[in-house]
């Protein structure tokens, strides 16, 4: 009997941990898009490790898939200064799928993006994450963008 009270209570802390982990995953991607959504680069930032890599998997003029790499210098000048102010760019998060092993983390979130309160694409992204001394850090994004099939008001 107390073997079983050991290894129920062994399995509700590996529970709550796991909970705690996937949270803290879950609100780096929502300070990113925070920072993103604000054009607050110093905030984008504390989401992304140094050697981040961004990376689109889409098609292209001719339909052929294709993978492109975003500059990251580029991306945070775009969001701190070479956007108008005018400009709305909202990111909505429309589902989050989190999976942590140790200091590696996935997440996997489904998206709409209205330009301008436009729709305008939608996709998923994935990110990947590395807790960096208790700090969980983006080290790879890559999304999809379509404007097809995305099951969204217009």
């Amino acid at each position: 009997m107390k073997t079983i009270l050991l290894f129920l209570l062994c399995a509700v802390f590996a529970a709550r941990g796991q909970e705690v982990q996937t949270n803290e995953v879950k609100n780096v991607i929502q300070t990113f898009f925070e920072g993103f959504h604000k054009g607050d680069t110093v905030l984008l930032k504390t989401t992304m490790s140094d050697t981040v890599i961004f990376q689109t998997a889409l098609k292209n003029q001719e339909q052929k898939d294709i993978l492109q790499q975003t500059d990251i210098s580029n991306f945070i000048k775009v969001i701190g200064s070479k956007r108008p102010v005018s400009e709305k760019w909202e990111e909505r998060i429309l589902s989050y799928t989190i999976k942590v092993d140790g200091n590696m983390a996935n997440a996997w979130t489904t998206y709409e993006f209205w330009h301008n309160g436009v729709f305008s694409h939608c996709g998923v992204n994935s990110f990947q994450l590395f807790n960096d001394n208790n700090r969980w850090k983006i080290i790879y994004l890559i999304d999809t963008r379509r404007k097809e099939d995305c099951n969204t008001a217009k």
